[in-house]
């Protein structure tokens, strides 16, 4: 563990690309030297969450995994059945609005922002043939997991970069560092204050004018994920639909721009940012409003500002 100075420390950041993705780490330290070792501990971690989760890395425990659907259970590490697990649950908790075995859906769509029609049903329903949390077998005794359909896969592109953020503020605390924020494209997550006491704060875009947000919000040792839907999108019969699709169905999804989930852990938030975005407003915030200590911003396409009963308007500062 660090010794802490608390006379002397400041905020160190850095950028970099990892898991397909943009991160940028910020620490409280002592010196750079200091936050550039501590930074360079997460870097390590990142890589090997990557290498266990990655479906596109071949040697990864989860490729294992989709290489041998319908053939045979694999076993794996605590770490990631634990990860696979939390993943059924959440399916189970949205209807299937999350879905993990999404990573088989087949890509019919190009969201291009221009006009299109829609396919015919059976194309629908063939995108989707080989989507099914249902299908994700495990056996709790062996740490085994096994998917009963031949071209079934995981992915976990809706839930990693959270996990992946939580795992390095794990670590980061451990090391001794009292503050900070991992930001994995949006994947918040935060913990301790600024030198002096401070709270970190983070702001949530509005969708409708980018240049703006509405409102700056403390992250006290807690996570938040903005999921946003107005930047790749389809037009069908001049109606607007985002790039999520519904992995029930194979449709894109409609009626939301961005979401923003608060939640202890940026898993969590990251996957519940999804899944409201297939559910839509009013059944994302009714679901949110039943889960202890989350809360959600949902800004619709006509612009409207829709939250739980946990998020206070006029906390929005402009």
């Amino acid at each position: 563990m660090a010794f802490i100075d608390a006379q002397s420390q400041s905020i160190y950041k850095r950028d970099f690309s990892k898991m397909g993705s943009k991160f940028d780490i910020t620490v409280v330290a002592n010196s750079q030297n200091e936050a550039d070792e501590f930074i360079d501990l997460a870097i390590d971690e990142i890589d090997r969450i990557e290498n266990l989760i990655s479906s596109w890395k071949s040697t990864s425990q989860t490729s294992e995994i989709n290489k041998n659907a319908g053939i045979k259970f694999i076993k794996v590490d605590a770490e990631l059945f634990s990860l696979i697990q939390r993943s059924i649950a959440i399916s189970r908790l949205t209807d299937g609005a999350f879905d993990i075995s999404y990573a088989a859906v087949d890509r019919i769509w190009n969201f291009d922002k221009k006009n299109h029609t829609w396919p015919d049903q059976q194309t629908l329903e063939n995108s989707v043939r080989n989507v099914g949390f249902e299908n994700i077998k495990i056996n709790e005794e062996t740490s085994q997991i096994f998917l009963s359909q031949k071209e079934m896969k995981i992915g976990f592109g809706a839930i990693g970069k959270g996990y992946a953020a939580d795992k390095v503020k794990a670590l980061l605390q451990g090391k001794g560092v009292t503050g900070g924020i991992i930001n994995a494209s949006g994947d918040m997550s935060a913990w301790g204050t600024q030198p002096g006491g401070k709270a970190w704060k983070v702001a949530i875009t509005n969708p409708l004018d980018q240049t703006k947000n509405y409102g700056l919000f403390e992250l006290r040792d807690k996570a938040v994920v903005t999921s946003g839907n107005y930047e790749k999108f389809i037009k069908i019969d001049d109606e607007v639909y985002s790039h999520i699709i519904d992995p029930r169905t194979g449709k894109p999804t409609k009626g939301t721009l961005s979401v923003s989930v608060f939640a202890p852990k940026a898993e969590l938030a990251d996957a519940l940012a999804t899944s409201i975005s297939v559910m839509g407003a009013d059944a994302g915030v009714y679901l949110i409003n039943q889960l202890p200590d989350v809360e959600c911003i949902i800004i619709t396409q006509g612009g409207n500002v829709i939250n739980s009963k946990g998020i206070k308007i006029n906390t929005y500062e402009n």
